[in-house]
């Protein structure tokens, strides 16, 4: 089920009534919500519900195991290797569904570039919607466990935390002691902060249904689809247009996510802090899927070591996070290329950031030093962006070397609109203010007839402004 539909609008209208009526009887409240979560997840599929709550079962039991092997309250040989257990438990799931086809392949590709042609089948699995992400759940909750960091809870709320349905297939990736606590509040129905939220969920679909839709339909698509025939320019801008629809997808999707978890009481973690306005690659990444960049930094890099056992391990460290995070962007070459580029970059600027603290370098201004380092920053993550986007890896490198020869071909798709749309965008992130705070601080000046009002003509303009039909979200594939 997408949220910019009539049928999402449906649903949460009974889920938001359900909500505050139950909400001061817990476990009948709890139980609703997870009932609305898991009809909302098997929407497309009733077959996810069983993978989920099975997901949900093992980890609850073995996070639970893991405890009681810690009598004292720290990690024990026994409690390590349950946690072990449950971690590759979970991987293997999504590798299973995931990664399966990927792996055959390759291996089979392996295989024929040393003349042996196995034939092995490639199992027709259906891929759960946003299975990347209660997988994480998942393995963050039993980590943190094993860690002592937190106490065990119940299954009921273990499958609450897994399946809350504004985060279910797009995140934000929460923590257990960010969310399941707020499960175990009462929060008044008379305070509920619907002007951020209604800020949000305004916002958010403007961003998904109008910006990420246009870019897609005018520019991206049509010169991705066959950039054989388009000019090196076409292509730099339709990759730049990316930049922005990705960001105004994603962010917009997460909007809405957490709009929607307001108006249930419920404040879901930041996802996103203006990232193209970042200087450096590092940069980019805390404010880009904040949740996930946190996830990986916690569960993955400092596991490996971190940054604290020399500077030949904090490189390797470094580029096995960020190809893993490719990796988990989906089952694909490019998608590793994708998470390789990134790690090279961010090795590439701690050599460059050590190298400079031994020379001596001639002074430059602050402005033009940040406008520099703006600039490349934000070219390097645009030709990332580029693996991310095209159909394959081949694609991928045809384009931009069509775009490094500037190579002659259309460029019909390249309008006014289009280059104002996303010289907007990005001047809009890398203003003093953030846009979204504003329109809120705005929209909360407004008397309550005048807000409805203004909800009303913002719905009205996105219909209008909207193309036919429901756009996909980019991120529903992870």
């Amino acid at each position: 089920m997408l949220f910019p539909t009539v049928a999402f609008a449906v649903f949460f209208l009974a889920a938001f009534t359900a909500n505050w009526l139950l909400r001061p009887h817990f476990l009948v409240w709890r139980a609703t919500m997870v009932a609305f979560s898991l009809y909302f997840y098997g929407w497309v599929d009733v077959r996810f519900v069983f993978v989920l709550v099975g997901s949900a079962a093992l980890n609850w039991a073995l996070a639970l195991a893991a405890h009681r092997a810690m009598p004292l309250g720290d990690p024990t040989a026994e409690s390590r290797r349950l946690v072990r257990l449950a971690v590759a438990a979970n991987l293997v799931v999504l590798g299973v569904f995931k990664y399966h086809g990927f792996f055959v392949a390759s291996a089979t590709d392996a295989l024929g570039s040393l003349g042996l042609h196995p034939n092995t089948p490639v199992l027709d699995i259906l891929l759960p919607i946003g299975i990347s992400f209660f997988t994480f759940h998942a393995i963050s909750y039993v980590v943190d466990v094993g860690r002592g960091d937190i106490e065990p809870i119940g299954f009921g709320d273990v499958l609450l935390y897994m399946s809350f349905f504004p985060h279910l297939v797009a995140g934000p990736i929460s923590r257990v002691d960010e969310l399941v606590p707020q499960f175990h509040e009462r929060p008044d129905p008379r305070k509920v902060a619907a002007t951020e939220g209604l800020t949000l969920i305004g916002l958010g679909l403007f961003m998904k249904v109008v910006v990420a839709s246009y870019l897609a339909t005018q520019l991206v698509d049509p010169a991705y689809g066959a950039p054989g025939g388009r000019s090196g320019a076409e292509l730099a801008a339709a990759t730049y247009a990316y930049a922005v629809q990705i960001y105004a997808d994603f962010a917009g999707y997460t909007n809405i996510a957490i709009g929607c978890a307001l108006l249930l009481g419920i404040r879901l973690p930041a996802n996103f802090a203006s990232p193209y306005r970042a200087r450096s690659v590092r940069e980019f990444w805390h404010r880009w899927h904040m949740t996930l960049s946190r996830w990986l930094r916690d569960y993955v890099y400092l596991p490996l070591g971190g940054d604290g056992h020399g500077t030949a391990l904090t490189y390797r460290n470094v580029m096995v996070t960020l190809a893993l995070a490719g990796l988990w962007h989906g089952a694909d070459w490019k998608f590793l290329i994708f998470g390789v580029l990134h790690g090279t970059y961010v090795v590439g600027e701690l050599t460059a950031s050590a190298w400079a603290e031994r020379a001596t370098l001639p002074a430059v201004p602050q402005p033009v030093s940040n406008a520099l380092r703006w600039l490349v920053t934000f070219n390097l993550v645009c030709v990332a962006w580029v693996f991310f986007r095209a159909d394959s890896a081949a694609t991928a490198f045809e384009i931009l070397g069509r775009i490094a020869t500037s190579a002659a071909g259309s460029s019909t798709l390249v309008t006014g609109l289009a280059l104002a749309v996303i010289g907007g965008a990005l001047a809009l992130q890398l203003g003093p203010r953030r846009p979204g705070a504003a329109v809120q601080a705005r929209f909360s000046s407004l008397d309550p007839a005048l807000q409805a009002l203004v909800l009303a003509g913002g719905l009205t303009l996105i219909s209008v402004l909207g193309p036919d039909g429901v756009p996909p979200f980019i991120y529903f594939q992870f």
